[in-house]
């Protein structure tokens, strides 16, 4: 029986992996380059390095020498003035709103910052929902490890087979499996055609599958 939803951010939440591609397309467009989804998508819900660091792609692709802060300082600047536009992603405050009136527990899992995570909560004014809240400064790795979630169970008290992990990207998807957790995969534009090892349960958007109907899917 499930007890409680463990939610990614990034991408699930509030969709700031849009913004920050755009802003590094636009940023290769300077230099003559281009930057698929496909390809920074190696890097969506872990971190830059493991999958993919653009800096380097780019500085490979161009044959430059370009200098990292000014590349990060124009990326960011672009990113960060789409994602303040942005609000919740569909479905969300009301899966929330029936998680609490179902009587389901709440946790996020997130492979970024405490400060960007309950940030943004807070802005978007539903960091209450939360009953906790893991970010990367919590665990030794983060996604595609399964520390995060692991965490989350931690802080609710409950064993794996008893929450469900809602998640957007294939590290985020694994981490969870890698914790014994079902996992729903809710795509968004960036992710939407990237692969998911193990063939997850998948849903369009949560504005388009209630949160009743889904667990009894699950069931």
């Amino acid at each position: 029986m499930i007890k409680a939803l463990i939610f990614d951010f990034d991408g699930l939440i509030l969709d700031t992996e849009t913004p920050e591609l755009l802003a590094l397309q636009e940023a290769y467009a300077l230099y003559g380059q281009t930057l698929t989804a496909e390809l920074y998508g190696r890097a969506v819900g872990s971190e830059y390095g493991k999958g993919f660091e653009p800096l380097s792609y780019l500085r490979g692709m161009a044959n430059q020498n370009i200098e990292a802060d000014a590349f990060w300082a124009q990326v960011n600047a672009r990113r960060m003035a789409r994602i303040e536009q942005n609000t919740l992603l569909p479905g969300v405050l009301a899966t929330l709103q029936d998680a609490r009136r179902l009587g389901l527990r709440l946790a996020v899992a997130s492979s970024s910052p405490h400060a960007w995570v309950e940030g943004h909560l807070r802005r978007l004014e539903i960091h209450s929902y939360f009953e906790a809240i893991c970010c990367r400064e919590d665990v030794p790795q983060i996604k595609p490890a399964p520390d995060l979630f692991l965490a989350a169970l931690r802080a609710l008290n409950l064993p794996p087979e008893e929450s469900l992990a809602l998640e957007d990207s294939p590290n985020g998807a694994l981490a969870a499996q890698k914790a014994g957790m079902r996992v729903v995969v809710v795509p968004n534009p960036v992710t939407e055609n990237l692969a998911f090892a193990g063939s997850p349960f998948r849903i369009p958007s949560l504005a388009e599958v209630g949160l009743e109907d889904l667990l009894k899917r699950l069931s």
